[in-house]
């Protein structure tokens, strides 16, 4: 017998791919394409389980398209900018360039192994001047047609990186690489007009059919589009231009219930009223060191101002609001400045109560219950869904019971009817800040000139690359800041327009403007233009995108807005306004935890450093040292070589030696629960790591790695090559019995495994190739049937385990490579069922089955149930009081 040796075999059919190009993409135009991409990945220097599974999944796609005719591009590149290759180089006094293109080699070293149908000729990197290059050249033109633009902002500032954050970006008011304190600044920042998009983008999210619905809806609330009012209240003596506060609000239908006015911060009338008030200037200094997250500013402590400023209500000129300043209000959403309801606003109520303001309800619910209590009265706020009826007490259409909704629409209405404002529909959706004040970026190509302002930087200077080091001096990035600031021979220029002394634009762009737009690069990686328009013609739209459920908002967005505004530019055909057909998120590669306690504080173990046992339905773990010292001690009681006497032993050792197990838990190197992906492929093999992945849970749940799971893996594969191996020795002539069963099982998998992998059931294609095998290893039937039946194993399962499936079908003579072949169709006679199985029940139990024609006469069926071994013996030559036959389910007999 051969042996199935994966080191062996693996790298031989990659070679084998390799030689012949066969995963190498080029336009056909006669063959349909199909364009599979999974979301790229960051470099950090080592692949882990996720990706394996995120990427096996993709080629189990891209394998099976193959096989079924179309013309595929399945690409690969690095997101390869941000800040953790500065803060790398800040740790070894190394270079981000060094540090980023080390570990996309390292990673592409440990991938190839796993043998994934990519073409690589058609890779890149971000951070590639090439790429990047190209990037800016997007930029310009976007800047022509008026998609991007240069404003004040507020923004969120990290102390420490020394950088802007995205809101996304701070996390309990810290930020998400450095965790300092994040601060609010105003600076001047570069925008993507992505809200003018934000009614297209939320509409078009209905012809997503293919996308998960969970994602659709978050991409529709960060959109977040509301119908409100927009109106003003007047300023009583405000400073110099300052005599209205405008402000937006969904509930309309509370203005009667107005108790004060709050204005964020960074609001004009706050920043000039804090020039002259100290008291005020540090209130709003100790609100912009808070964090900017709708999370943070709900949990924080809600404090304010008094500004001693009050305005008018707009229908009753005595009715006077006081004007606070308020910790819980951004300049972000709406126009920075609210009116307060505190009766059906919880946090206008904290807010009212603490500085003693006043409580009026507009309306309360139809039929107030005994346990309801007014806010007046010191009962919560009142806040009803929009859909609910309430009745009106302080409304515009007189005290009426309504819905919210309708209460809201009438409320328009008559403000707009007085002159007080109009309706009008916003979205939550904001501009796209896109300047980042750090090095490892996109440098924006636009310079800075004293006579002709900013000017965009000419298309044929285009790379503008970053310095790799300073005067022939390594760049200093311990220092604090953007190193580009102070680099003189980069950041001093000409003028592309008139020549003089000019500086270069020292901010770079956002990382997520790499990340979305690769998926157009892949279609024409080497072109002069940002894309080629007749390979974007050909391979636009992305078929299936893969990738993981924390990219839902913000990447998907943002792709979405850049295939807009790539469209308007001339660099997409119409079809790709929406690039991506159809969208997979892919659930997360968990482990366990092993956790002891020492001096108090908890110490995490490797996988490696652990040993478990089962006792009595119950597992234990225990540290591996501890079991060697337990072992090598003399203890004629306890034979330590026996779980249970482990357990005894392991019950008497100190608290700290006690290893917790944490099940399930998201693989993190903080917790030491990472499973190495080569050192799996280097034990077990590629197609072990890649059937596990796929078998052991659904593909959008959680799958957990467990060292039994895959040599359970493993197992089975060794069991599959030796089938092979035994049927590959069988005379060609030896005859059997059952071909026709064999077979017919053979074409119900080929259908059932086919219909799993194209619905993402990877896991139940495998059960169905399981079960099948087991089938072909108990089979009796001849040599010609068996060998047609490993072989179309092999073909089935060569989309998850194709090194394997290779050596298969070389070993049975197969013609050329099993990736050429193409995919075995299911004979749709052979699916039909001849016979069926019926269990037999004797007094309500389960004691025997029979197989029968399908359409076998009652009568026949009862004959062949009594005539079985298990309901003689129950008879015992006596008569059955009844027999129930329900034809194609049951037998029932009763005795």
């Amino acid at each position: 017998m051969s042996r199935y040796s994966p080191s062996e075999i693996e790298a031989k059919w990659q070679e084998a791919w390799e030689k012949a190009g066969i995963f190498r993409a080029t336009r056909t135009e006669d063959k349909p394409k199909y364009y599979v991409l999974e979301m790229f990945p960051y470099p950090s220097g080592r692949i882990h389980m996720g990706h394996v599974r995120n990427y096996t999944m993709g080629d189990v796609i891209a394998r099976y398209k193959l096989a079924t005719g179309h013309n595929v591009l399945h690409p690969m590149g690095w997101d390869a900018f941000g800040m953790p290759a500065e803060n790398a180089a800040m740790a070894s006094g190394g270079h981000p360039k060094d540090w980023t293109y080390g570990n996309i080699d390292d990673m592409r070293a440990q991938m190839k192994p796993l043998g994934l149908s990519i073409d690589w000729s058609r890779e890149f990197a971000t951070c590639d001047p090439e790429y990047y290059g190209q990037q800016q050249a997007l930029f310009l033109d976007f800047l022509e047609k008026g998609l991007v633009y240069r404003k004040n902002a507020v923004v969120n500032w990290d102390p420490v990186d020394m950088t802007v954050l995205a809101n996304e970006q701070v996390e309990n008011g810290r930020g998400w690489r450095s965790g300092a304190l994040v601060e609010r600044r105003e600076l001047t920042q570069w925008f993507f007009r992505i809200s003018d998009f934000a009614g297209e983008l939320l509409d078009a999210l209905d012809g997503l059919d293919n996308w998960p619905a969970k994602v659709r809806l978050m991409q529709e609330n960060w959109i977040g589009r509301s119908r409100g009012l927009q109106f003003a209240f007047s300023l009583i003596d405000g400073p110099e231009g300052h005599d209205r506060i405008e402000v937006y609000t969904t509930r309309p239908d509370t203005l009667n219930g107005a108790s004060f006015i709050g204005v964020s911060p960074d609001h004009p009338l706050a920043r000039q009223l804090e020039k002259d008030n100290a008291d005020l200037a540090a209130f709003n200094a100790e609100c912009r060191r808070m964090g900017t997250s709708e999370e943070e500013l709900e949990k924080a402590e809600k404090k304010g101002f008094d500004t001693g400023l009050r305005v008018r209500h707009p229908f009753d000129t005595s009715w006077e609001l006081p004007v606070y300043v308020a910790n819980f209000i951004l300049m972000d959403y709406g126009t920075g400045a609210i009116f307060g309801c505190p009766a059906h606003d919880q946090r206008d109520l904290d807010f009212a109560r603490k500085y003693d303001l006043p409580v009026a309800s507009t309306f309360e619910p139809e039929t107030p219950g005994e346990d309801y209590q007014s806010p007046e009265d010191g009962g919560p706020a009142y806040v009803p869904a929009k859909s609910e009826k309430v009745r009106y007490v302080r409304g515009f259409a007189g005290e009426e019971l309504q819905t919210g909704d309708h209460g809201i629409d009438a409320a328009i209405d008559f403000c707009e009817a007085n002159g007080v404002g109009q309706g009008v529909t916003k979205y939550r959706l904001r501009d796209w800040g896109l300047s980042r004040q750090r090095y490892w970026g996109c440098p924006i190509p636009v310079v800075h000139c004293d006579t002709c302002g900013v000017v965009p930087e000419k298309k044929e200077n285009l790379p503008i690359q970053l310095p790799y080091d300073e005067g022939g001096k390594p760049i200093d990035f311990s220092v604090p800041g953007n190193p580009l600031d102070r680099h003189p021979t980069w950041r001093d220029c000409t003028c592309p327009a008139c020549g003089a002394p000019a500086q270069r634009e020292t901010d770079t762009m956002d990382t997520f403007v790499d990340s979305s737009w690769y998926f157009a690069r892949f279609t024409a990686p080497r072109a002069e233009t940002p894309t080629d328009m007749v390979e974007a013609e050909y391979w636009m739209n992305v078929d299936q995108y893969i990738g993981g459920i924390e990219h839902a908002i913000l990447h998907l967005l943002y792709s979405r807005f850049f295939a807009r505004a790539m469209q308007i530019c001339g660099h997409l055909p119409e079809k790709a306004i929406e690039p991506f057909d159809a969208l997979f998120t892919q659930g997360m590669v968990t482990h366990a935890i092993y956790r002891t306690q020492r001096d108090m504080r908890p110490v995490f173990h490797y996988p490696e450093e652990v040993i478990e046992y089962s006792l009595d339905g119950k597992d234990f773990a225990f540290l591996k040292d501890d079991v060697a010292t337990l072992r090598s001690e003399k203890n004629d009681l306890v034979n330590t070589n026996d779980p249970a006497s482990m357990f005894v032993r392991w019950q008497g050792l100190t608290p700290d030696k006690k290893v917790q197990v944490i099940p399930s838990a998201k693989m993190s190197k903080s917790k030491n629960n990472v499973v190495d992906p080569v050192s799996i492929i280097e034990a077990f093999g590629a197609d072990t790591a890649r059937w596990f992945v796929l078998s052991d849970s659904p593909p959008e749940r959680d799958v957990e790695w467990t060292a039994a799971g895959a040599e359970a893996a493993h197992k089975h594969l060794n069991r599959v090559w030796n089938l092979c191996d035994r049927i590959a020795q069988m005379d060609a002539d030896a005859k059997g019995e059952g071909d026709e069963a064999l077979l017919r099982e053979m074409h119900k998998a080929i259908h059932d495994v086919t219909m799993g992998v194209e619905s993402f059931g990877f896991n139940a294609a495998i059960a169905r190739l399981y079960a099948f095998t087991n089938t072909l290893a108990k089979s009796k039937a001849g040599a010609a049937a068996q060998r047609q039946a490993i072989m179309t194993l092999a073909q089935l399962m060569s989309p998850m385990t194709p090194h394997l499936s290779e050596d298969i079908w070389a070993h049975q003579g197969g013609e050329g490579l099993i990736v050429n072949a193409p995919w075995p169709k299911a004979d749709p006679a052979m699916l039909v069922e001849d016979s069926v199985t019926l269990p037999i029940q004797i007094n309500g139990k389960r004691r025997a089955e029979i197989e029968v024609p399908k359409d076998m006469d009652k009568s026949e069926v009862e004959k062949i149930a009594l005539a079985t071994d298990a309901v003689v013996k129950a008879l015992d030559g006596a008569q059955p009081k009844k027999v129930i036959v329900v034809p194609g389910r049951i037998v029932n007999v009763v005795v």
